[in-house]
């Protein structure tokens, strides 16, 4: 049997004036989709357990399968992960954005907490940078992709308030500036960086070239490294992870997952999505499981962008789930989940917590919904609810065709 994860990041949202009030996925044209709602169990799962935060850290891994309650010490150290960075028993991780802060003095606010997209090699020449200047004393700085970077405090600690940059667009950040013990470290690093952005080469080339500067490090997401069991050791499947996201390799490192490189993938809205599909029927050749990620959906959510989230929702039904459905439809030997990990919305450009449409798919055992549509209100009406994510996962491996929640 080949399994497979599909995960459309932050597809769900609420209902907007400006589609009618229907949400992008309601507005969006998305057959292979609805294809799959309509032969699938098919209702609404709750990704983010009550206490956690609506990150892609806790609802990553839910959908694999992983309790967050259980298996959850933070972001960042999923992200060290990824790229190969070794975290010790005391070490603490830290996820470093490059972004772009408007206003001075107390009106200081987040402009862009992805400074303009800035690339992955005009940032990993900042990061480089700001390593030389800020490094030491037990601090350290490692260059990841586009905006997302990371710090790692070696014997630090992490009790310590940290903010999302991308839930304070447009605001203030005074309020939101890290807090509690061991927080002045971080501020006096955060605000270190600023005269180091300010004259910064990559900067000056960036503005006389439009874009949006990098004029600050933003440290937030901490924690230490978890211990969860392999997959392989959970459900004696292998597999592996595609996606141009750290957080999503790193939490397959620690699943025991193999990384499948696809040329072209960015995280944004030019990635490769046919790509992703391509490679990931590919992997099933040797593989039983493969995971496939896509952060443009969130992307155009945090910018508030609703025709571009629109757009990133159908090239990923049409490139990414149009592509395994043709590649696997010969078969009857697979299964697929399809969900997001929460619902990115649009009105207020950030995660929220509230339950996602999901699709359990048998190619053995298909089902006969009748006409659905792969959308948060037509899986409401199903009345089938899984309140705890991570228990799909079993469901997928073991085929549940309906859907009882112990």
């Amino acid at each position: 049997m080949k399994y497979i994860i599909l995960q459309g990041d932050g597809m769900a949202d609420y209902p907007l004036d400006v589609l009618g009030g229907k949400t992008p996925l309601e507005a969006a044209k998305t057959p292979n989709m609805d294809w799959l709602a309509a032969r699938g169990v098919f209702g609404l799962a709750h990704v983010i357990p009550k206490g956690f935060p609506p990150g892609s850290d806790v609802g990553n891994m839910s959908i694999m399968g992983y309790d967050p309650a259980v298996y959850h010490t933070g972001r960042s150290p999923l992200e060290a992960a990824s790229m190969g960075v070794a975290l010790g028993p005391k070490d603490i991780a830290f996820r470093c954005n490059l972004v772009t802060l408007g206003g001075s003095g107390s009106d200081t606010f987040m402009e862009d907490f992805t400074s303009g997209h800035i690339s992955t090699d005009e940032a990993a020449a900042i990061i480089r940078d700001i390593a030389r200047e800020l490094g030491g004393n037990g601090i350290e700085f490692f260059p990841g992709v586009s905006y997302r970077h990371l710090m790692v405090w070696r014997d630090g600690k992490e009790k310590m308030a940290t903010t999302p940059p991308h839930d304070i667009t447009d605001q203030k950040i005074a309020s939101y500036m890290p807090s509690g013990d061991g927080a002045e470290v971080l501020r006096e690093l955060m605000d270190a960086s600023q005269p180091i952005l300010t004259d910064h080469p990559v900067n000056k080339k960036r503005v006389a070239e439009g874009h949006r500067p990098a004029t600050s490090i933003w440290l937030w997401g901490q924690g230490r490294a978890p211990a969860l069991p392999s997959l392989t050791q959970r459900f004696g499947i292998r597999g592996g992870v595609i996606s141009a996201v750290d957080i999503i390799h790193g939490l397959g490192v620690y699943a025991g997952l193999e990384r499948i490189f696809v040329p072209g993938i960015t995280g944004f809205l030019d990635t490769n999505y046919r790509g992703k599909g391509e490679y990931g029927v590919n992997s099933l050749e040797k593989n039983d499981f493969v995971f496939i990620h896509v952060e443009a959906i969130d992307e155009a959510g945090h910018m508030g962008d609703v025709e571009k989230k629109i757009q990133a929702i159908e090239d990923f039904d049409e490139k990414v789930v149009g592509t395994v459905l043709s590649r696997m439809a010969h078969r009857k030997d697979w299964r697929v989940l399809l969900m997001p990990d929460h619902p990115t919305a649009i009105a207020l450009k950030t995660h929220v917590a509230d339950p996602v449409p999901f699709v359990l798919y048998f190619a053995e055992e298909p089902r006969n919904n009748g006409k659905v549509g792969y959308n948060e209100k037509d899986a409401a009406k199903t009345g089938i609810v899984a309140k705890q994510a991570f228990k799909l996962m079993e469901a997928l491996i073991e085929g549940r065709s309906t859907w009882t929640e112990t």
